[in-house]
């Protein structure tokens, strides 16, 4: 369901504060400047998150997002620094932004877009590109925000 997803993520993490810690609203300047360096536009879903929440976690659900404007030397929860560290040291493909860490080494990626939201697939660290195999795991940011905070309260 895409937005209605994220708004009702965004109502239940809200509605359960005290369970979790976000970098906060971020301005439109800052998600612009992250959206140039990673060179597309974010989903529109995700992008909804970054301007609300930014970053953050909500129990053990960790979604990496946009901090501040540093994206050379940064840290997780900075997805645009991880992404483009990512993109350098191992390939990622440029099409993908990394927005969370599975726990055992590989990613959960969104596609960048142009208007559009695309599925969360699991991308496997390590692997050349020729052996990549995406797992699907939401239709959209949406679903995933949704089904990560709803796993959590």
């Amino acid at each position: 369901m895409g937005m209605a997803d994220v708004h009702e993520a965004l109502r239940l993490i809200a509605a359960n504060a005290d369970r979790g810690f976000f970098a906060g609203p971020r301005d439109s300047a800052l998600i612009s400047s992250a959206e140039r360096a990673l060179g597309g536009q974010l989903p529109p879903t995700y992008r909804e998150f970054v301007k609300k929440l930014g970053a953050g976690n909500l129990g053990a659900f960790e979604i990496y997002g946009v901090i501040n404007g540093d994206f050379d030397e940064s840290s997780v929860p900075n997805g645009v620094w991880l992404t483009l560290n990512e993109r350098r040291e191992n390939n990622l493909p440029n099409d993908l932004i990394v927005i969370g860490s599975t726990g055992d080494g590989d990613y959960y990626c969104v596609k960048q877009s142009y208007d559009t939201d695309g599925p969360v697939i699991v991308y496997q660290t390590g692997l050349p590109a020729e052996r990549q195999s995406y797992e699907e795991i939401a239709e959209d940011f949406g679903e995933f925000l949704l089904n990560g905070v709803r796993d959590e309260i």
